[in-house]
């Protein structure tokens, strides 16, 4: 295996909100994942709790030399937990304090009495259905949002995974929600007057509202605090302005499966943003950010993607990699996708073809998770 390479998913409860995050560091050791994790620490998401799993790493004594941050529940795996020396690490991060989760619990096995497990995480084509597990049971491995379904009404608590990606239908015609903001974002495009742009924005009043909370979140970093649109066309100008108003058409959708769709989104087009910095000036850049936000639109808005795309004055370049995945920002895209697989290898692959190292890869799915979780999207 080479350098230890960190992926994420959502983690979500049984009404789809976004409730952790589960990094997963594949490594050839306990030390090597630290190393990696270590270097990420100053930019750490602290917004909610992450599971923290090494699928390729035995658990060993360099697991005991880690400091984990508060927020870090550590996964365990079933596999060999009855034996030394994996159950007496576990032992010994238990007693620190270190709350435990089990990967790869299976019904009716028997777990040392002297753990306490919170999660369980259950592969759900193994089992269809779980009663009275000792600890929240999360399904892994479900196909789409209607295998979701069948997992909370057999018994599960919640579920990781990029499920909710699938599975939802799409119409040719946006609704009047999403057709207003897409004409704020036309209006912005063709640098419109403020006056214009407000009276568009003042037909929904929470248009404003949400903008200036995304504005001054911290993932935007101002030193001043925004107090109204004009007030933003000064700071930002319209350039900078119409990547946070994309923002508005991502988070536009009241589906109860929105919010884990709208951090996926959000994040897919910040980690583009950060692994781009190096190919592309800042306007680029904004683009490269708004490509992976709206890779997303179609499942977000219940609209196909052409019918999005016909209604908006977007660059060239931004079509061909949302319809084809081609043009500047396709491999960007492609690369941001195959993170939301199982597979490794295409990563891997991806990366290398632009040039990429793993280090860059890992920082930048960090900062795109602790990005997205700032704006608070539950």
């Amino acid at each position: 295996m080479n350098a230890a390479l960190i992926r994420r998913q959502p983690v979500v409860n049984r009404q789809k909100a976004i409730t952790a995050s589960r990094v997963i560091v594949h490594a050839n050791s306990a030390a090597d994942a630290g190393a990696a994790l270590s270097e990420l620490s100053s930019i750490w998401p602290t917004a909610r709790s992450i599971f923290l799993s090494l699928p390729d790493a035995a658990p060993d004594a360099e697991l005991l030399e880690w400091q984990l941050p508060e927020n870090v529940m550590l996964e365990l795996p079933a596999v060999g937990l009855g034996e030394s020396p994996t159950r007496e690490i576990a032992v010994e991060l238990s007693s620190r304090g270190v709350p435990l989760c089990l990967d790869g619990y299976e019904p009716g096995m028997a777990l040392p009495p002297e753990l306490v497990f919170r999660f369980l995480l259950v592969d759900s084509a193994r089992h269809a259905t779980i009663a009275n597990p000792p600890g929240l049971a999360l399904a892994k491995g479900l196909a789409d949002q209607q295998a979701f379904t069948r997992a909370m009404e057999a018994g599960y608590s919640g579920a990781c995974g990029w499920f909710f990606l699938r599975g939802l239908p799409t119409t040719d015609k946006l609704n009047p929600g999403h057709a207003q903001i897409v004409r704020v974002l036309n209006l912005v495009r063709r640098n419109a007057e403020v006056k214009e742009i407000e009276t568009a924005l003042k037909q929904d009043v929470t248009l404003s509202y949400k903008l200036l909370r995304y504005i001054n979140s911290a993932g935007f970093g101002l030193s001043c605090e925004i107090q109204s649109f004009r007030h933003a066309v000064a700071i930002l100008g319209f350039d900078k302005l119409n990547k946070w108003l994309s923002l508005l058409l991502v988070t536009a959708s009241r589906d109860p499966s929105a919010p884990a769709l709208m951090q996926t989104a959000i994040a897919r087009g910040r980690f583009m943003e950060t692994i781009g910095e190096s190919y592309f000036d800042k306007a680029q850049l904004d683009n490269l950010f708004i490509t992976g936000a709206f890779s997303l639109l179609d499942v977000l808005l219940g609209a196909r993607i052409e019918a999005v795309l016909e209604q908006m004055h977007l660059p060239e370049t931004v079509v061909d990699a949302l319809l084809h995945r081609q043009g500047i920002f396709g491999p960007f895209l492609d690369l941001a996708l195959a993170y939301e697989t199982e597979a490794i290898a295409p990563i891997r692959e991806k990366a290398a073809a632009l040039g990429l190292s793993t280090a860059k890869l890992n920082r930048a799915q960090i900062e795109a998770l602790a990005f997205a979780d700032a704006l608070q999207l539950n």
